[in-house]
């Protein structure tokens, strides 16, 4: 598992969670995920799949190509 790069991704996925004022617990509903997950993955915790990235980006309303676009950029 690439740390660095998880760590980059959840601190992506809070931020555009905050922007749109959503809680953890909100989140993880839309995206149709378990709360805790969420915040395994916000603290890089864990290794997500490009399934549960899909859901994520659905649940926040971005496309995968915002995501992406956006991780390329802190680079």
């Amino acid at each position: 598992m690439n740390k660095d790069l998880s760590l980059k991704f959840g601190r992506l996925i809070r931020e555009i969670r905050h922007e749109k004022k959503l809680s953890q617990e909100e989140l993880a509903f839309r995206a149709d995920v378990h709360r805790t997950y969420v915040g395994m993955i916000e603290r890089g915790e864990k290794n997500i799949t490009l399934e549960n990235i899909d859901k994520f980006c659905k649940g926040l309303e971005v496309t995968m190509e915002f995501v992406f676009h956006k991780l390329k950029d802190e680079n």
